[in-house]
């Protein structure tokens, strides 16, 4: 089940709320009984096993036509 943080506009503290997706948009009253809440925008980042490959660099461009390697310019 997925984890929202809200901040409390009361009291200025920050909890977390288990909920399904289904009902990520319903207010929710904090810890304090507070019912003043908002929604904080959260990140996720995914962290696997070994390292994973550079990206290999994009080609340069060939040689032929005006200014590509042609010595026109």
């Amino acid at each position: 089940m997925p984890n929202y943080s809200f901040r409390c506009r009361s009291c200025g503290d920050t909890f977390d709320v288990n909920r399904p997706m289904a009902q990520s948009s319903d207010p929710a009253s904090c810890p304090a009984g507070h019912a003043d809440t908002v929604k904080l925008l959260t990140t996720f980042a995914a962290v696997g096993r070994g390292s994973a490959p550079a990206p290999a660099p994009a080609p340069r461009p060939a040689g032929g036509g005006c200014c590509g390697g042609g010595g026109c310019c």
